[in-house]
């Protein structure tokens, strides 16, 4: 399962996005630290069902008419302080569990209410635009330093005839939470010294940054949008390359409020309406959120997850069926699993992501939606529905 990971400082609302994005009983409050152990829950990436396509919803539990929820990990643990690669905080223990990740959404407090060691202050005496590049900052030098520890170990491999840096380095980044073929891609574009001895600090920082950059994407969320003046919002914004405001308050309230039954209300939608009795406190506190979501499109929570799953990350959403023609499964159900693939990939990487087996007896594949067989390397996209037939079938 895709996994995302929530970072920024204490107090920055990192515990109130996840519990709004996953509905998980968690602790939130107002000191550093709130988070120590660190949370892992399932939330969703919203996507458009095939079954719109069709003469009636595919009744799954994840799709609501039409609105498919994909599911994905959240991770939500302790946040940082300056130094937290030297162990400040519980600085070594988060980027610890940074490591499997597939993508940050660096919460910012966007309303400048927490001081940079996440203290909470009066609105608007911090600068936001400050913390922007705080977590790629103790990312890198974390990184760095891990590179660095092993440097000797790679220079004494290097005596030997049959050493290849290359080999050496994806060994050594591997057991940080890159790839092969990410180790590989930051290699090709980075310039190096082919001997461990003549590669100086800054050799070893730009390797760090580069691995994280290329096994790490982050973005933005601009919270707390509802209280932070706009020109915060604006200057996030020309300081990063992605940035969501969001109101996570906001978020989690519309929840509640639905399990309530009291709005009728999709994460991810850009309004609500209101279906049950509400107290004249309640209904202003729900037309701010209106307000917010008007300006912005949205609470940005779920934004966030949908930009960082299908932009950042370029994944796909992909219908494995077992009969071509209804789209449903061997027990009647239309449509009941979607996969997340990476942009690019196959019906065989379809098949290895449904089971092991299936991959490895794959013979061939169909467009349900044409009705067509297709080929090994044929590149599947967005909502792809697709008959997998195999040995293990």
């Amino acid at each position: 399962m895709l996994s995302i990971a929530l970072a920024g400082k204490p107090n920055a609302g990192k515990s109130t996005f996840y519990r709004a994005a996953t509905m998980a009983d968690v602790e939130v409050g107002n000191y550093p630290f709130t988070t120590i152990d660190p949370n892992r829950g399932v939330s969703h990436a919203r996507t458009t069902c095939p079954c719109v396509d069709r003469d009636e919803r595919c009744g799954m539990e994840n799709c609501h008419d039409g609105k498919r929820y994909v599911p994905i990990e959240l991770l939500d643990v302790a946040g940082l302080v300056p130094g937290a690669h030297e162990g400040r905080g519980l600085g070594n223990q988060f980027l610890d569990e940074l490591t499997n990740a597939d993508a940050i959404l660096h919460v910012v407090d966007a309303s400048g209410g927490t001081d940079e060691e996440g203290e909470p202050v009066e609105v608007g005496e911090h600068d936001p635009v400050e913390d922007v590049d705080f977590i790629e900052e103790e990312m890198d030098r974390w990184l760095a330093s891990i590179v660095d520890r092993n440097w000797e170990s790679i220079e004494r491999q290097s005596r030997s005839p049959e050493f290849d840096i290359d080999d050496s380095l994806t060994e050594m980044l591997t057991g940080v939470g890159a790839t092969e073929l990410d180790v590989a891609r930051v290699l090709r574009r980075v310039e190096y010294p082919a001997d461990p001895q003549q590669w100086d600090d800054e050799d070893r920082r730009r390797l760090a940054s580069e691995i994280r950059a290329e096994t790490k994407p982050i973005i933005v969320v601009a919270n707390k949008a509802d209280v932070a003046p706009s020109e915060n919002i604006e200057q996030l914004r020309e300081a990063a390359d992605v940035v969501i405001p969001a109101t996570a308050d906001g978020e989690l309230a519309l929840r509640r409020a639905v399990e309530a039954g009291v709005i009728d209300y999709d994460p991810g939608d850009d309004g609500f309406d209101i279906v049950g009795d509400v107290s004249d406190s309640q209904a202003q506190g729900l037309e701010r959120i209106r307000d917010v979501m008007a300006e912005y499109g949205g609470t940005g929570i779920q934004q966030a997850l949908d930009t960082v799953v299908y932009d950042v990350l370029d994944q796909i959403t992909v219908y494995p069926v077992e009969n071509e023609t209804k789209w449903t499964d061997g027990q009647g159900r239309m449509l009941p699993d979607a996969h997340l693939l990476r942009d690019g990939s196959t019906p065989l990487d379809l098949a290895y992501a449904v089971h092991s087996d299936i991959g490895e007896g794959y013979l061939h594949a169909v467009d349900a939606r044409e009705q067509r067989r297709i080929g090994e390397d044929h590149e599947l996209e967005e909502g792809d529905v697709v008959k997998i037939v195999s040995t293990a079938s």
